[in-house]
């Protein structure tokens, strides 16, 4: 229950930082283009709101609504979700949105959209002038990775170290790297020493989302950090903290993975435990528990075991490359929206579960910011896209205006305004109901 409370607070914050934006950039170009806001919530209040307030003499009701599904900036003057019939009806006034000349009206609708990218932008660059970017390169991972079934069954094996994507060398593991390898046609390994090429299937990324078995892992040392309770049975056997275990019952076990299938077949049975401490083996004897454990805690990081590399920033270098990283992260994400429209893809959209498990378990600043500038992205795209309802359908009309300098009418707006909100909500219902899905089939 702690661990859903903390990831939903990341959410829920995230979400409330990601609205505020977007709406304050539809909010001041409106005003600077003296358009008459009526309404600026956070989130959306449908039959009621948590907060309301208008300032005296102002113009403008700010209030915090109760629905999470994003915000409301309600322009004087314009067809939007509030379905203002009655307004549109009136003869137009000099301070309404429709009043205005296409050019303003675009900028207004493009402006939350530029909100969130610059918003990613900035989160980047700070972060970088914060914590500096630091990582473990690819070649310093001497034990390799550990691949899913998905990438074994192409010929790559437990242990290979990547090194190219076709003739990119490939410099760290992270979404950028998978994305390199799918793409690619061939990709290049080392396994014993030597330089081995694999095919990469013209499929490979549909593959991915079939199986959804995720690409591949660290490979990690046993090294013990601590222990999981006080009468462990490692702790009694004398292993202490620091200590690498390297094999079992003269099994080698240079992994994890090794370590928990040898134990998995030795359930409450006594077992000789090879340990490396300060360069000398020394042998120990125990007894697993029922469940195969033995009762330790293990690092788990790979930047805690292998040699890592830092770039530190200042301010002047943080924020040229904050945005080469904003950029490089929208290229990434396009370049995978053409995987939506596949059956494989579809599969794996999700709704509010899957973006709150992006957060992680334990509140991490680093992780929480990281993750929003990417929210921020997505929200970002999302909103551009030429869907009615959205930004990027009332952007497209507005071009529709300024290349054939004919308005599109009012009752056609409105019907547009209602199909666009029809698909929104189904996509919403879809993708939470695949989140549902999941949930109940894990």
């Amino acid at each position: 229950m702690e661990i859903f409370l903390i990831k939903a607070l990341q959410l829920i914050l995230c979400l409330s930082i990601l609205v505020l934006v977007h709406e304050l950039g539809h909010f001041l170009f409106a005003r600077l283009f003296k358009v008459r806001v009526e309404k600026f919530y956070i989130f959306f209040a449908p039959w009621f709101s948590l907060f309301r307030y208008k300032p005296k003499n102002s113009e403008t009701e700010y209030g915090l609504g109760w629905l999470p599904l994003g915000g409301y900036c309600k322009i004087s003057g314009m067809i939007d979700e509030s379905m203002d019939r009655e307004q549109m009806a009136l003869p137009p006034k000099p301070y309404e949105f429709r009043s205005k000349a296409a050019g303003p009206r675009l900028l207004i609708m493009a402006a939350g959209v530029v909100f969130n990218f610059l918003l990613a932008l900035f989160i980047y660059s700070m972060i970088l002038l914060m914590w500096g970017d630091t990582y473990v390169p690819l070649k310093n991972v001497k034990l390799g990775m550990e691949y899913s079934d998905t990438f074994t069954g192409i010929g790559f094996r437990d242990g290979d170290i990547l090194l190219r994507a076709n003739d990119t060398e490939l410099e760290r593991f992270g979404v950028s790297t998978m994305r390199a390898v799918v793409n690619a046609s061939s990709v290049t390994v080392l396994r014993d020493g030597q330089e081995v090429g694999i095919a990469i299937p013209d499929d490979m990324m549909k593959r991915v989302l079939a199986d959804k078995k995720g690409f591949a892992s660290e490979r990690i040392p046993v090294i013990v950090k601590g222990f999981s309770y006080e009468s462990s049975p490692a702790a009694a056997a004398g292993i202490k903290p620091g200590d690498a275990i390297v094999a079992v019952d003269s099994i080698s076990t240079p992994t994890l993975y090794e370590l928990r299938d040898v134990l998995n077949r030795r359930k409450a049975q006594p077992v000789n435990v090879a340990v490396s401490r300060g360069g000398s083996m020394l042998s120990m004897e125990l007894t697993t528990d029922t469940a195969g454990m033995m009762g330790i805690e293990l690092i788990n990081k790979a930047s805690d075991v292998y040699e890592t590399v830092t770039i530190s920033y200042n301010l002047i270098s943080a924020i040229p490359a904050g945005i080469q990283l904003g950029v490089n992260t929208l290229k990434g994400y396009v370049s995978d929206m053409k995987y939506v429209f596949t059956k494989e893809g579809a599969g794996s959209l999700g709704g509010f579960g899957a973006i709150g498990n992006i957060f992680p378990a334990v509140w991490n600043w680093r992780a929480f910011w990281e993750n929003t500038a990417f929210l921020s992205i997505i929200l970002a795209f999302m909103n551009i896209l030429p869907i009615p309802a959205l930004d990027g359908g009332h952007i497209m009309f507005l071009l529709y205006e300024v290349i054939t300098r004919r308005k599109p009418s009012d009752k056609f707006l409105e019907y547009a305004q209602i199909a666009g909100m029809v698909v929104l909500f189904a996509l919403l219902i879809y993708a939470n109901g695949n989140d549902l899905f999941r949930f109940l089939t894990r």
